[in-house]
């Protein structure tokens, strides 16, 4: 595998361009797209902030939306914060620091510490907008976002809800693998190549980066089973790849990774209510099932049926049960949206 060099990015995007958003499942547009950037621990991040065209009588609701890791804001997460735009949320889709648009250098680094800021920071950022109600915001995250905006919650109370689809906690993935039952060696041998990295860069070396995806689809079938081919086809194919989408990871990563439990502010969560999404068929779903043993509040463990963890990210038929539960959990937690 061709292993690249990781490159900082042009420029961020303008700040407050508007345009209007064809969603990608319901070809309508009932919302204006604004493109904003606010300040996470001194990081620029960037962001589409999707506001709903009906009237309302006031501020409304609002909803920062998180991506998958290797994701970016063009993708899944936006796909969920222009659908639950549609239903009258203010949302707010992100770049994780580090990757897509947003600042922050290495390039491709999985801090989990500063995702965690990254979804505070977008708090922060919406309780500026005079459209929003500062006292009824949640949190929506997708798999790897899932994880850290369960560690958000717990320490922010600003967040009256979250909600998370296809939860997964990075770290317990790369430690224990999307199943559960990786052969410990596995990591070992990672943490070993990071420590490698780190002192190539201590001597002025380049100390190269993880590479995520393999060539073929075969081959993430052969290295991470059906999870993994549907990782790839989802990445690395048209069906829902981008070129800012990230494919390597700095090497450093991996051992702030190691030491990281998303899971550990679960019980701080309550007693706001707390919402779980899962496909039936997800191979992740045991770390869903640990956060929701975890919680102390108000919680649900709710399953698409059929569904895989990657199907959620863009089938319309698990997307739009699992909008419509969304849009019922967030307008019980945050008060009516329209």
């Amino acid at each position: 595998m061709c292993v690249r060099k990781a490159a900082a990015p042009e420029g961020l995007v303008a700040r407050h361009r508007h345009d209007r958003p064809v969603n990608v499942l319901s070809g309508v547009r009932p919302m204006a797209r604004t493109t904003v950037t606010y300040d996470s621990a001194g990081t620029d991040i960037a962001a589409h902030l999707y506001t709903p065209d009906t009237p309302a009588p006031g501020p409304r609701p609002a909803l920062v939306v998180g991506h998958p890791g290797t994701g970016v804001k063009e993708q899944t997460s936006g796909t969920y914060a222009q659908l639950m735009a549609e239903r009258g949320f203010v949302t707010l889709a992100f770049d994780a620091a580090h990757q897509g648009e947003s600042g922050g250098l290495p390039r491709g680094l999985e801090d989990p510490a500063q995702r965690v800021e990254d979804f505070k920071a977008a708090v922060s950022y919406l309780t500026t907008r005079e459209e929003v109600d500062a006292e009824r915001i949640g949190l929506l995250g997708i798999c790897a976002s899932g994880g850290y905006s369960l560690a958000a919650t717990g320490g922010d109370h600003r967040i009256k809800a979250v909600a998370t689809v296809c939860t997964a906690d990075p770290s317990r993935q790369f430690r224990l693998g999307a199943e559960g039952g990786q052969d410990p060696a596995v990591f070992q041998a990672l943490l070993d190549a990071a420590a490698q990295a780190r002192t190539a860069a201590a001597r002025g070396e380049d100390p190269g980066v993880m590479t995520m995806f393999p060539e073929t689809a075969d081959q993430a079938r052969a290295l991470g089973g059906e999870h993994g081919a549907e990782g790839f086809e989802y990445y690395c194919t048209s069906r829902g790849g981008h070129e800012r989408s990230a494919k390597f990871l700095a090497w450093e990563s991996i051992d702030r990774l190691a030491f990281y439990d998303a899971f550990f502010a679960v019980p701080l969560i309550g007693p706001r209510p707390m919402l779980q999404i899962i496909g039936e068929r997800a191979v992740t779903a045991w770390m869903a099932v640990e956060a929701h043993q975890r919680a102390t509040g108000p919680k649900e463990l709710y399953r698409i049926p059929g569904a895989s963890h990657v199907d959620l990210y863009d089938k319309k038929e698990y997307i739009d049960p699992a909008v419509e539960k969304l849009t019922g959990f967030f307008t019980a937690a945050l008060g009516t949206a329209a």
